[in-house]
């Protein structure tokens, strides 16, 4: 039975992706070389599409191009992934948990900063930090 031939662009479209990013991981090995049409066009079929899902998807997680490259290339040689997926995953949820941390300790100072500025306008003080406004005006 001969599988339907998906244009690029609804392919692209089914996955919930652009044109463009499809051409970009056939170029970085992500989806193998598809077929052509007899007019020179890019075809996909359904499995690829599927492909094509799961990258949108990992790249959401925040996973690179790189990582799902390997990822890719495990499942073509009929390893299972799950071990490098879950590692990956690990990896990106500690960088999250870092980068939170690293957020959460910035809004304390801001918030400490706003509060003593706001603190010396209210008793007529002059509020350094709004000296860095001025050279703006200038």
């Amino acid at each position: 039975m001969e599988t339907e031939a998906i244009t690029v662009g609804d392919a692209a479209r089914r996955a919930g992706l652009s044109p463009k990013a499809l051409r970009l991981y056939e170029s970085l090995g992500i989806l193998a070389p598809v077929q052509r049409s007899p007019a020179g066009y890019r075809t996909y079929n359904e499995q690829e599409v599927r492909l094509l899902r799961f990258v949108r998807r990992a790249r959401a997680l925040g996973l690179t191009l790189g990582e799902i490259r390997t990822i890719v290339a495990a499942r073509r040689r009929g390893e299972s992934p799950c071990g490098v997926v879950m590692e990956l995953l690990e990896r990106h949820l500690r960088d999250a948990d870092r980068r939170i941390a690293d957020l959460q300790a910035l809004r304390e100072v801001l918030g400490e900063v706003l509060r003593r500025a706001r603190s010396a306008a209210e008793e007529g003080e002059q509020v350094h930090l709004c000296r860095l406004t001025q050279s703006v005006d200038s």
